[in-house]
C-alpha cells in the first residue's frame, strides 16, 4: 500500500543527521534481499512498509512524514543547523538523543508561553575574559546546595537549585540491552537546557553538570563526551578549559586553598593520598581529577602522575572484574539479576511547567502522563 508523504521532511532529517542518500538507503535496506532504491522513497508516493523502516531509524512517528507542512526553521529547530562541529564525533544514537531533547525544549517553550510562565534566563552571560574561579565562587552562593555525601541526593539538590534559577536539567537513561549507546556525557542547548547521561558514577554526572553550567554561563552550546583524566589539560580549547576550570572551582569550594598549598606530591609524602581522598569525599570530585589538577599546577611530576594514574586504572579494572565475576557466579547458580530500569531525576521546573499548563487547560491528563513519563494511576501525585 502506498501513501503520499512530505519528501521535504525526509530530506530535512537527512540533512540534520548529515546522512547521504546512499548511507541512508543502506541503513533502511538492512536485511532485505532487494535493497531499497532512491526512487522508492523520494517519489511522491511511498510504501507504508518503507515508511515504517524509515521511522525505525528516526523514531518520529509515521504522522511526521505525512504532515504536509514544511519543517520548522532549521536553526531554531536544531543545534545541528546552528553549529557544524562538536567536541565529540557523535554517533547516530547521540544525535537522536539531542534531537529528542531539542524537540522537548521547543515544546516546553510553547507550553510556557501559552500558560504565561516566565522561563526566561535569569542569570547574566559571561565571557572567556571573566575569571572562572571568581565566577565559580559567586555562583556557589546561588546554585550550590547543602552538601551531602550521598551523590544522587546531591545531584538531585543541584538540579533543584538550577530549577530555581530557570535552568532546566534533564537526565536520560540507556538500558544495558541497547546495542548502540550515545557517546556523550552531556550537552547544553540555548537558552537554558542542560542534559546529562545517567552513569553508574553520580560523581561523573555531578562534574558534567557543573561543566555544562559553564557552557550555560558563556552561552556556548556544546555536545560532548568528557575525558575526566584531562580536565586541566593545557591543550583543550579555550571554551572547554574555561568550563573545566569553572566546574573544578565550583565543586572544590573552600578545599581549593588546601589544594593550592600542598607541597609537591611524591612518594615521600605518599602523594597526599589520604588528604586527596578526604577532599574527594567532601567535594564529589574524583581523586584522579584532583591529581590531574595538581599536574596542571606543577604540584606533581608527569612521571609520578603517570604512576598514580596507572594505579587508579588498575584498581578500577580489578573492581569491575570482581563485579563481573560476581554476576557470572550468580548466573551459574541460577540467581536472577533483579533491578528495575533507573528513572531520570526530574527537574522541579519541568514538573511545575507541566502542572501549570494542565491547570490552564493547555494540555490534558494524557499529555501530562506522556510529558512526565508517568502511569495514569500515578497522576494524582502530580495534579490535584
Amino acid at each position: 500500500m502506498k501513501v503520499e508523504h512530505n519528501i521535504s521532511r525526509l530530506k530535512y532529517l537527512l540533512k540534520m543527521y548529515k546522512l547521504s542518500a546512499k548511507e541512508f538507503l543502506s541503513i533502511i535496506s538492512n536485511g532485505l534481499k532487494n535493497p531499497i532504491i532512491e526512487s522508492d522513497i523520494f517519489s511522491e508516493r511511498i510504501e507504508i512498509s518503507y515508511l515504517k523502516r524509515i521511522d525505525k531509524v528516526f523514531e518520529k512517528g509515521i504522522h511526521y512524514y505525512l504532515d504536509p507542512k514544511a519543517p520548522e526553521n532549521a536553526k531554531e529547530a536544531s543545534i545541528f543547523f546552528r553549529k557544524d562541529n562538536f567536541g565529540t564525533d557523535l554517533n547516530f544514537r547521540a544525535k537522536k538523543i539531542v534531537s529528542q531533547f531539542e524537540e522537548l525544549k521547543i515544546s516546553i517553550a510553547a507550553i510556557a508561553k501559552l500558560a504565561d510562565l516566565n522561563t526566561k534566563r535569569k542569570i547574566p552571560k559571561f565571557s572567556l575574559n571573566d575569571n572562572p574561579e571568581i565566577i565559580a565562587s559567586e555562583f556557589r552562593k546561588i546554585l550550590y546546595p547543602t552538601f551531602t555525601s550521598k551523590r544522587r541526593d546531591f545531584l538531585k539538590s543541584l538540579i533543584s537549585k538550577f530549577a530555581e534559577n530557570n535552568i532546566l536539567v534533564f537526565e536520560f537513561v540507556e538500558t544495558h540491552s541497547r546495542k548502540e549507546k550515545a557517546n556523550i556525557d552531556g550537552f547544553f542547548l540555548k537558552p537554558n537546557v542542560i542534559v546529562l547521561k545517567r552513569h553508574q558514577s553520580f560523581r561523573r554526572e555531578i562534574f558534567t553538570l557543573a561543566h555544562e553550567l559553564g557552557h550555560f554561563l558563556l552561552e556556548k552550546e556544546e555536545i560532548e563526551l568528557l575525558d575526566y583524566s584531562v580536565i586541566a589539560d593545557k591543550h583543550l580549547s579555550k571554551i572547554e578549559r574555561w568550563c573545566n576550570d569553572f566546574a573544578y572551582y565550583f565543586l572544590i569550594g573552600e578545599y581549593g586553598k588546601d589544594m593550592k598549598n600542598l607541597e609537591k606530591a611524591s612518594s615521600s609524602n605518599d602523594y597526599h593520598h589520604d588528604l586527596l581522598r578526604t577532599i574527594s569525599e567532601n567535594t564529589h570530585l574524583s581523586q584522579i581529577a584532583l591529581f590531574t589538577r595538581l599536574l596542571f599546577q606543577s604540584q606533581i611530576s608527569q612521571k609520578n602522575y603517570n604512576l598514580v594514574r596507572v594505579d587508579f586504572e588498575e584498581q578500577s579494572k580489578k573492581h569491575q572484574e570482581e563485579k563481573e565475576r560476581e554476576k557470572e557466579l550468580q548466573r551459574e547458580q541460577g540467581i536472577k539479576q533483579r533491578g528495575s530500569i533507573a528513572k531520570p531525576i526530574p527537574s522541579p521546573l519541568f514538573i511545575s511547567t507541566i502542572q501549570a499548563a494542565f491547570y490552564e487547560g493547555i494540555i490534558n491528563e494524557y499529555e501530562v502522563c506522556k510529558k512526565l513519563n508517568i502511569k495514569p494511576e500515578n497522576l494524582s501525585k502530580f495534579i490535584q
